[in-house]
């Protein structure tokens, strides 16, 4: 070392300013169940094991097994993408 030293450089952070215009509401996200995966992962099992039936009706039969409310789990599926999303379906 030449025993020269480089100047240091002071950056002074700006605080972060809130933005002009306000964010549209989103609702809470809603705590998912643990099991709401393994209802997906069945569904996905399912339509591909049984060529018969629709998508929905093969979801209510799990859903129904599972003994989990459908009315929760669509709430889920809405604030996630809807089913069609989450399974990668195109059209079936």
């Amino acid at each position: 070392m030449s025993g020269r030293q480089r100047a240091k450089t002071v950056v002074r952070l700006e605080e972060a300013r809130p933005s002009a215009t306000p964010k549209a509401e989103t609702p809470p996200p809603m705590e998912a169940d643990p099991l709401y995966g393994v209802v997906l992962l069945k569904t996905a099992m399912e339509l591909k094991r049984r060529k018969d039936g629709s998508v929905e009706d093969i979801l209510r039969d799990v859903l129904t097994r599972m003994r989990i409310p459908e009315e929760e789990f669509r709430a889920f599926l809405e604030q996630q993408g809807g089913l069609g999303q989450l399974l990668g379906l195109r059209g079936r």
